[in-house]
């Protein structure tokens, strides 16, 4: 569900940046990190502590490590244990930076891993609170089809059996990159971003009826999978209706909600003679030209002196109503 919590083991943080283990408690294996926020405890160690959240992995770059070294061995000492008193998940030196004995000696005492790297300070926060962004993202799992076009995210979704596999393997033959078929594990990695991605027991299968399950990695090499991609777009399939009336301008733009963040979506009727790959790639293209400022049909309609002066209508619907 979108409001469950998610967490990542310390030990999956130090295997993905190879931190060198300077000292790590027994149960180091059970340590979990669920806050996507780091924390530079410069107050902290002056003896700020309102607001201070112990649950964050705590970054010692160079400013704290040049303000521990003009303390005195009692007052560092102290402002150590301080920090380390608030059971702190784990306590990282940047720059491969020397330690202070009283750290090992408190870091057994108060059960606190201290790890090093030899990166930046700000070149490894920012690549920190991106994996933690991306790990501990809220997230939904939805049916359909994710995958890249021209650089552009497509989740297909509709009803069970409207063709979007048959879709989605004409589109890897044309030499786009399938993400996800089936399931789509969508995650929330910042206010305005989605990404997508496949589980892990069925990453690269594709269904095609009438053949069964492929491997679509296997079958047409690895320049045809991809692991993740953000979705820009969402194309709901859905049967002919000759009695519905389909939108032939595309000025207005209909929007889908996912995890409160809009995503551009429409509705592509599927009825035999109609190249829905060709269509996709067209509705990526197009889609792109839009986030770039320019709409075709607004042009259109300014040349056949149709201009009403109003903007574009946006209507908003709820993504689990596609």
């Amino acid at each position: 569900m979108a409001d469950q919590k998610f967490s990542v083991t310390l030990q999956q943080i130090i295997d993905e940046f190879k931190l060198e283990i300077l000292y790590a408690p027994d149960n180091i294996s059970e340590i979990t990190i669920s806050e996507n926020d780091i924390t530079r405890p410069g107050l902290q160690l002056m003896g700020f502590y309102e607001y201070f959240n112990p649950d964050r992995i705590q970054i010692i770059g160079k400013m704290e490590f040049s303000y521990l070294i003009s303390l005195s061995e009692n007052e560092r000492i102290d402002r150590i244990e301080r920090l380390f008193k608030e059971r702190i998940k784990a306590l990282c030196i940047t720059r491969e930076q020397p330690y202070f004995q009283e750290m090992l000696a408190l870091g057994k005492e108060y059960g606190v891993p201290i790890l090093r790297t030899t990166e930046s300070t700000s070149h490894f926060t920012s690549s920190l609170l991106s994996y933690l962004n991306l790990h501990l993202a809220p997230r939904v799992t939805r049916h359909g089809v994710l995958i890249d076009i021209y650089g552009e995210g497509i989740l297909i979704t509709g009803e069970s059996g409207v063709g979007k596999s048959e879709c989605a393997i004409e589109l890897v033959k044309r030499g786009h990159r399938l993400v996800a078929d089936d399931a789509v594990e969508i995650r929330k990695v910042s206010n305005t971003s989605l990404v997508g991605s496949a589980p892990d027991n069925i990453r690269h299968f594709l269904e095609l009826r009438g053949i069964g399950i492929i491997n679509v990695r296997r079958l047409f090499g690895m320049g045809a999978v991809k692991m993740s991609q953000e979705i820009n777009m969402i194309i709901e399939l859905e049967p002919w209706d000759s009695t519905k009336i389909y939108d032939r301008m595309g000025v207005d733009t209909d929007y889908a909600n996912i995890l409160d963040v809009l995503v551009p979506s429409m509705v592509i009727p599927v009825k035999p003679g109609r190249n829905l790959a060709v269509i996709m790639e067209v509705a990526a293209m197009n889609n792109r030209q839009k986030k770039m400022g320019y709409n075709g049909a607004q042009e259109l309609m300014k040349r056949l002196g149709m201009d009403t002066g109003e903007a574009p209508k946006e209507t908003v619907h709820d993504f689990d109503s596609f």
